[in-house]
């Protein structure tokens, strides 16, 4: 947390309660939450926050690299605190999001530079699927 409230202040960026708990609620997941989902959870807590605040936070955060917003498909975005190159897994039935742990990225990013002769510099990589539970009546 402490981590969160200094980056913002180097950046400039006033440090609020609503961001810092946006943030924290973020790094202590792996769900992969929606605006919608984080807005739900934390509105208890911050019962005059509104859904726009989240929206701005999460572009704000993301913008200054402290979470990442990915696209799964849906017609909304997911956030993630793991700036680290990753790929994730979506099940098609329930929407769970999960990350893969990454061994691979790093050598596929250079076969496509290889192949390509583009100056790869990031990547999103999602594969889909039925989760297991999902798959269990199949």
């Amino acid at each position: 947390m402490e981590d969160a409230a200094l980056l913002l202040k180097k950046k400039g960026i006033k440090v609020t309660p609503q961001r810092l708990a946006i943030y924290y609620m973020l790094k202590n997941t792996k769900s992969h939450p929606s605006a919608d989902t984080i807005y739900q959870k934390l509105s208890d807590q911050f019962p005059t926050m509104s859904l726009a605040t989240v929206y701005k936070t999460l572009d704000l955060l993301n913008h200054i690299g402290l979470i990442q917003e990915i696209n799964v498909g849906e017609d909304c975005f997911r956030y993630d605190a793991n700036t680290d190159p990753h790929p994730h897994i979506i099940c098609l039935k329930c929407k769970r999001v999960e990350d893969v742990e990454n061994h691979f990225t790093e050598e596929l990013k250079k076969i496509i530079a290889n192949k390509t002769h583009y100056n790869v510099v990031s990547q999103q990589l999602y594969f889909y699927g039925y989760c297991p539970e999902c798959s269990k009546g199949d």
